[in-house]
Protein backbone atom coordinates (compact mmCIF):
# COMPACT_ATOMS: atom_id res chain seq x y z
CA UNK A 1 0.00 0.00 0.00
CA UNK A 2 1.03 3.49 -0.87
CA UNK A 3 1.91 6.09 1.84
CA UNK A 4 0.00 8.79 2.56
CA UNK A 5 1.21 12.48 3.27
CA UNK A 6 -0.83 15.22 4.38
CA UNK A 7 0.86 18.44 3.68
CA UNK A 8 -0.71 21.42 6.48
CA UNK A 9 -0.23 23.99 3.59
CA UNK A 10 1.03 23.37 0.25
CA UNK A 11 0.33 25.65 -2.23
CA UNK A 12 2.62 28.34 -1.72
CA UNK A 13 6.58 28.05 -1.25
CA UNK A 14 8.30 25.42 0.77
CA UNK A 15 4.95 22.95 1.30
CA UNK A 16 4.20 23.34 -2.94
CA UNK A 17 8.19 21.91 -3.30
CA UNK A 18 7.02 19.65 -0.57
CA UNK A 19 4.16 18.16 -2.50
CA UNK A 20 6.31 17.79 -5.69
CA UNK A 21 9.00 16.09 -3.24
CA UNK A 22 6.43 13.36 -1.73
CA UNK A 23 4.81 13.21 -5.50
CA UNK A 24 7.60 12.35 -6.66
CA UNK A 25 9.25 9.85 -4.08
CA UNK A 26 5.52 7.76 -4.68
CA UNK A 27 3.73 9.02 -1.45
CA UNK A 28 -0.10 9.53 -2.28
CA UNK A 29 -0.43 13.12 -1.02
CA UNK A 30 -3.33 15.26 0.47
CA UNK A 31 -3.10 19.29 1.19
CA UNK A 32 -4.70 20.96 3.76
CA UNK A 33 -5.51 24.75 3.97
CA UNK A 34 -8.12 27.52 3.93
CA UNK A 35 -7.74 27.95 0.47
CA UNK A 36 -7.01 31.39 0.02
CA UNK A 37 -3.94 30.93 -1.84
CA UNK A 38 -4.17 29.86 -5.66
CA UNK A 39 -3.47 25.86 -5.67
CA UNK A 40 -1.15 24.61 -8.04
CA UNK A 41 -2.15 21.27 -7.99
CA UNK A 42 -5.48 21.97 -8.63
CA UNK A 43 -5.51 19.74 -12.00
CA UNK A 44 -2.88 17.36 -10.45
CA UNK A 45 -4.97 13.93 -9.57
CA UNK A 46 -2.51 12.91 -7.56
CA UNK A 47 -3.09 15.76 -4.94
CA UNK A 48 -6.07 16.00 -3.32
CA UNK A 49 -7.24 19.11 -1.38
CA UNK A 50 -9.34 19.56 1.89
CA UNK A 51 -10.51 22.93 3.00
CA UNK A 52 -10.00 24.08 6.49
CA UNK A 53 -8.27 26.73 8.99
CA UNK A 54 -5.79 24.72 10.63
CA UNK A 55 -6.64 27.23 13.65
CA UNK A 56 -9.99 25.48 14.16
CA UNK A 57 -8.70 22.21 15.93
CA UNK A 58 -12.28 20.58 15.04
CA UNK A 59 -11.22 20.92 11.44
CA UNK A 60 -8.41 19.85 11.69
CA UNK A 61 -9.58 16.62 13.50
CA UNK A 62 -11.93 16.19 11.64
CA UNK A 63 -9.57 16.29 8.52
CA UNK A 64 -7.16 14.08 10.43
CA UNK A 65 -9.91 11.30 10.72
CA UNK A 66 -10.78 11.70 7.18
CA UNK A 67 -7.64 10.99 5.09
CA UNK A 68 -5.58 8.98 7.94
CA UNK A 69 -2.16 10.34 6.97
CA UNK A 70 0.85 8.33 7.41
CA UNK A 71 3.43 11.57 7.48
CA UNK A 72 2.53 14.71 8.46
CA UNK A 73 4.55 17.93 7.58
CA UNK A 74 3.41 21.19 8.97
CA UNK A 75 3.93 24.08 6.74
CA UNK A 76 2.68 26.95 8.62
CA UNK A 77 2.54 26.09 12.24
CA UNK A 78 3.67 29.79 13.68
CA UNK A 79 2.36 29.37 16.76
CA UNK A 80 3.29 26.56 20.21
CA UNK A 81 -0.57 25.87 20.39
CA UNK A 82 -0.53 24.86 16.55
CA UNK A 83 2.23 22.43 17.51
CA UNK A 84 0.35 21.08 20.64
CA UNK A 85 -3.12 20.67 18.84
CA UNK A 86 -1.53 18.87 15.40
CA UNK A 87 0.98 16.59 17.61
CA UNK A 88 -2.56 15.19 19.81
CA UNK A 89 -4.47 14.90 16.55
CA UNK A 90 -1.80 13.40 14.77
CA UNK A 91 -0.17 11.29 17.73
CA UNK A 92 -0.53 8.47 15.70
CA UNK A 93 1.09 8.88 12.67
CA UNK A 94 4.53 7.00 11.52
CA UNK A 95 5.99 10.32 11.37
CA UNK A 96 4.90 14.25 12.21
CA UNK A 97 7.13 16.93 10.75
CA UNK A 98 7.35 20.44 12.15
CA UNK A 99 8.82 23.31 10.08
CA UNK A 100 10.50 25.78 12.65
CA UNK A 101 13.71 28.04 12.28
CA UNK A 102 16.84 28.82 12.62
CA UNK A 103 15.69 31.77 13.96
CA UNK A 104 14.56 29.56 17.03
CA UNK A 105 18.00 29.43 18.21
CA UNK A 106 18.77 31.99 21.10
CA UNK A 107 22.35 32.07 21.51
CA UNK A 108 24.56 33.58 18.96
CA UNK A 109 27.43 31.05 18.61
CA UNK A 110 29.16 30.02 15.21
CA UNK A 111 27.89 27.20 13.95
CA UNK A 112 24.63 27.07 15.91
CA UNK A 113 24.16 22.76 16.52
CA UNK A 114 20.97 21.67 17.42
CA UNK A 115 20.77 20.12 21.27
CA UNK A 116 24.14 22.81 22.44
CA UNK A 117 22.96 25.88 21.00
CA UNK A 118 20.06 27.67 23.33
CA UNK A 119 16.93 28.21 21.79
CA UNK A 120 14.96 31.44 22.29
CA UNK A 121 12.83 31.60 25.50
CA UNK A 122 9.29 32.25 24.62
CA UNK A 123 7.06 34.05 27.60
CA UNK A 124 3.09 33.57 27.15
CA UNK A 125 2.50 36.80 25.63
CA UNK A 126 4.92 36.31 22.75
CA UNK A 127 3.46 32.84 22.46
CA UNK A 128 0.36 34.31 21.03
CA UNK A 129 2.12 37.45 19.01
CA UNK A 130 2.25 37.76 15.22
CA UNK A 131 4.77 40.50 14.94
CA UNK A 132 8.36 39.17 13.67
CA UNK A 133 9.77 40.08 16.51
CA UNK A 134 8.47 37.06 18.34
CA UNK A 135 9.16 34.43 15.25
CA UNK A 136 12.16 33.03 16.88
CA UNK A 137 10.54 32.55 20.24
CA UNK A 138 7.67 31.17 18.91
CA UNK A 139 9.44 28.69 16.52
CA UNK A 140 11.45 27.87 19.29
CA UNK A 141 8.39 26.75 21.18
CA UNK A 142 6.99 25.04 19.15
CA UNK A 143 10.63 22.77 19.05
CA UNK A 144 9.85 22.49 22.87
CA UNK A 145 6.12 21.38 22.02
CA UNK A 146 7.60 18.73 19.53
CA UNK A 147 9.97 17.34 22.45
CA UNK A 148 7.18 16.88 24.47
CA UNK A 149 5.29 15.15 22.04
CA UNK A 150 8.31 12.68 21.83
CA UNK A 151 8.00 12.14 25.04
CA UNK A 152 4.27 11.40 25.04
CA UNK A 153 5.68 8.52 22.10
CA UNK A 154 4.69 10.40 19.39
CA UNK A 155 6.73 10.07 16.66
CA UNK A 156 7.28 13.89 16.31
CA UNK A 157 10.52 15.80 14.65
CA UNK A 158 11.15 19.67 13.83
CA UNK A 159 13.99 20.93 10.89
CA UNK A 160 15.28 24.13 11.01
CA UNK A 161 15.50 26.27 7.97
CA UNK A 162 17.47 29.39 8.04
CA UNK A 163 16.64 32.20 5.06
CA UNK A 164 15.29 30.11 2.14
CA UNK A 165 15.49 30.51 -1.48
CA UNK A 166 14.25 29.20 -4.95
CA UNK A 167 11.43 29.01 -6.90
CA UNK A 168 7.92 30.82 -5.80
CA UNK A 169 9.41 32.49 -3.29
CA UNK A 170 6.71 35.02 -1.91
CA UNK A 171 9.22 36.99 0.25
CA UNK A 172 11.41 38.30 -2.35
CA UNK A 173 14.37 38.55 -0.68
CA UNK A 174 16.78 37.23 -2.68
CA UNK A 175 15.35 38.40 -5.34
CA UNK A 176 16.09 41.81 -4.43
CA UNK A 177 19.63 40.62 -5.16
CA UNK A 178 18.84 39.04 -8.46
CA UNK A 179 17.17 41.96 -9.69
CA UNK A 180 20.17 44.32 -9.01
CA UNK A 181 22.70 42.25 -10.68
CA UNK A 182 20.67 41.39 -14.09
CA UNK A 183 19.83 45.21 -14.48
CA UNK A 184 22.38 46.92 -13.35
CA UNK A 185 26.48 47.55 -13.84
CA UNK A 186 27.04 48.70 -10.69
CA UNK A 187 25.37 48.01 -7.24
CA UNK A 188 26.11 48.91 -3.37
CA UNK A 189 26.70 45.55 -1.04
CA UNK A 190 26.43 46.62 2.20
CA UNK A 191 29.85 46.55 4.26
CA UNK A 192 32.49 44.96 3.36
CA UNK A 193 30.58 41.70 1.99
CA UNK A 194 32.02 39.34 3.99
CA UNK A 195 28.55 39.80 6.03
CA UNK A 196 27.20 35.87 6.60
CA UNK A 197 23.61 34.66 6.74
CA UNK A 198 23.74 31.43 5.83
CA UNK A 199 20.56 30.23 3.68
CA UNK A 200 19.23 27.13 2.24
CA UNK A 201 17.62 26.19 -1.24
CA UNK A 202 13.41 25.24 -0.88
CA UNK A 203 14.00 22.05 -2.82
CA UNK A 204 16.66 20.99 -0.28
CA UNK A 205 14.75 21.75 2.61
CA UNK A 206 11.26 20.09 1.06
CA UNK A 207 14.16 16.93 0.26
CA UNK A 208 15.05 17.35 4.46
CA UNK A 209 11.69 17.20 5.36
CA UNK A 210 10.90 13.89 3.61
CA UNK A 211 14.55 12.53 4.74
CA UNK A 212 13.13 13.23 8.46
CA UNK A 213 10.09 11.65 7.88
CA UNK A 214 11.60 8.82 6.50
CA UNK A 215 14.64 8.61 8.52
CA UNK A 216 14.50 10.80 11.84
CA UNK A 217 14.13 9.93 15.45
CA UNK A 218 11.63 11.43 17.38
CA UNK A 219 12.27 14.13 19.49
CA UNK A 220 15.09 15.61 17.28
CA UNK A 221 15.68 18.71 15.67
CA UNK A 222 17.74 18.62 12.21
CA UNK A 223 19.44 21.68 10.85
CA UNK A 224 19.06 22.11 7.20
CA UNK A 225 21.31 24.64 5.32
CA UNK A 226 23.34 24.51 1.71
CA UNK A 227 26.36 22.55 1.90
CA UNK A 228 28.53 25.92 1.53
CA UNK A 229 27.56 29.01 3.03
CA UNK A 230 28.94 31.96 0.95
CA UNK A 231 29.33 35.65 2.48
CA UNK A 232 26.87 38.06 0.22
CA UNK A 233 29.89 39.08 -2.15
CA UNK A 234 30.20 35.61 -3.10
CA UNK A 235 26.44 35.37 -3.50
CA UNK A 236 26.42 38.48 -5.69
CA UNK A 237 29.18 36.19 -7.82
CA UNK A 238 26.31 33.54 -8.19
CA UNK A 239 24.23 35.48 -8.97
CA UNK A 240 26.35 37.58 -12.10
CA UNK A 241 27.30 33.68 -13.53
CA UNK A 242 23.85 32.64 -13.11
CA UNK A 243 22.84 35.97 -15.03
CA UNK A 244 25.90 35.57 -17.70
CA UNK A 245 26.76 39.29 -16.95
CA UNK A 246 29.32 41.31 -15.17
CA UNK A 247 28.58 43.41 -12.40
CA UNK A 248 31.19 45.57 -10.33
CA UNK A 249 30.31 45.72 -6.58
CA UNK A 250 30.97 49.18 -4.52
CA UNK A 251 30.98 48.33 -0.40
CA UNK A 252 29.32 51.20 1.64
CA UNK A 253 29.83 51.21 5.59
CA UNK A 254 27.25 52.21 7.68
CA UNK A 255 29.17 55.99 8.13
CA UNK A 256 29.20 56.04 4.40
CA UNK A 257 25.40 54.71 3.22
CA UNK A 258 24.17 57.49 6.37
CA UNK A 259 24.90 60.06 3.59
CA UNK A 260 21.88 58.99 2.11
CA UNK A 261 19.77 58.08 4.73
CA UNK A 262 20.37 53.97 4.42
CA UNK A 263 21.77 51.50 7.11
CA UNK A 264 23.32 48.11 6.86
CA UNK A 265 19.93 46.50 8.06
CA UNK A 266 18.36 48.06 5.05
CA UNK A 267 19.75 46.06 2.86
CA UNK A 268 17.84 42.37 2.74
CA UNK A 269 20.17 39.31 3.82
CA UNK A 270 22.46 41.50 5.92
CA UNK A 271 23.21 40.21 9.67
CA UNK A 272 26.16 42.04 11.14
CA UNK A 273 26.90 38.37 13.65
CA UNK A 274 27.46 35.37 11.19
CA UNK A 275 24.32 33.01 11.25
CA UNK A 276 25.41 29.44 10.73
CA UNK A 277 24.04 25.94 11.18
CA UNK A 278 25.73 22.58 11.27
CA UNK A 279 24.79 20.51 9.30
CA UNK A 280 25.81 17.04 9.88
CA UNK A 281 23.02 15.39 11.82
CA UNK A 282 20.97 15.93 8.90
CA UNK A 283 23.93 14.66 6.68
CA UNK A 284 24.05 11.42 8.37
CA UNK A 285 20.49 10.67 7.62
CA UNK A 286 21.93 10.48 4.13
CA UNK A 287 20.83 13.86 3.17
CA UNK A 288 22.79 15.92 0.43
CA UNK A 289 22.20 19.41 -0.43
CA UNK A 290 22.10 20.78 -3.89
CA UNK A 291 25.05 22.63 -5.41
CA UNK A 292 24.70 25.92 -5.95
CA UNK A 293 25.00 26.39 -9.93
CA UNK A 294 22.05 24.03 -9.84
CA UNK A 295 20.24 25.54 -7.37
CA UNK A 296 20.99 29.60 -8.56
CA UNK A 297 20.33 28.92 -12.33
CA UNK A 298 16.78 27.52 -11.08
CA UNK A 299 16.07 30.66 -8.57
CA UNK A 300 17.15 33.10 -11.62
CA UNK A 301 14.83 31.39 -14.22
CA UNK A 302 12.21 31.40 -11.59
CA UNK A 303 12.61 35.32 -10.95
CA UNK A 304 12.53 36.15 -14.87
CA UNK A 305 9.46 34.37 -15.28
CA UNK A 306 7.75 35.85 -12.38
CA UNK A 307 7.79 39.21 -12.25
CA UNK A 308 8.95 39.03 -8.56
CA UNK A 309 11.69 41.45 -8.30
CA UNK A 310 12.05 42.43 -4.83
CA UNK A 311 12.97 45.42 -5.07
CA UNK A 312 10.25 46.72 -2.12
CA UNK A 313 12.73 44.89 0.20
CA UNK A 314 15.85 46.88 0.17
CA UNK A 315 16.87 50.42 -1.08
CA UNK A 316 15.43 51.81 -4.24
CA UNK A 317 17.38 52.06 -6.97
CA UNK A 318 17.65 55.97 -7.22
CA UNK A 319 18.81 56.13 -3.30
CA UNK A 320 21.47 53.74 -4.67
CA UNK A 321 22.57 55.28 -7.55
CA UNK A 322 22.53 58.73 -5.59
CA UNK A 323 24.97 56.65 -3.02
CA UNK A 324 27.52 55.60 -5.75
CA UNK A 325 27.44 59.26 -6.58
CA UNK A 326 28.54 60.33 -3.35
CA UNK A 327 31.20 57.27 -3.36
CA UNK A 328 32.70 57.94 -6.26
CA UNK A 329 32.91 61.49 -5.53
CA UNK A 330 34.89 61.06 -2.13
CA UNK A 331 37.03 58.16 -4.21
Amino acid sequence: MTDHALVIGGTRFIGRHTVEEFLDAGYDVTIFNRGNHDNPFADDDRVAHVSGDRTNEAELRRAGLDIDPDVVVDCVAYYPRDVHTATDIFSDVDAYVYISSGAAYGDERIPKREGETALCDCSTEQAVDDSMDSYGPRKAEGDRAVFAAADRGVNAMAVRPPVVYGPYDYTERFNYWIDRVENHDRIVVPGDGTNLWHLVYVKDVASALRTVAEEGSAGEAYNVGDGHAPVLGEWVELLADACETDVETVHASERELGAVGLSLDDFPIYRGYPHLLETSKLRALGWESTPHETAVAETVEDYRNSGRTGRDNGPDRETEARLLDVLETVQ
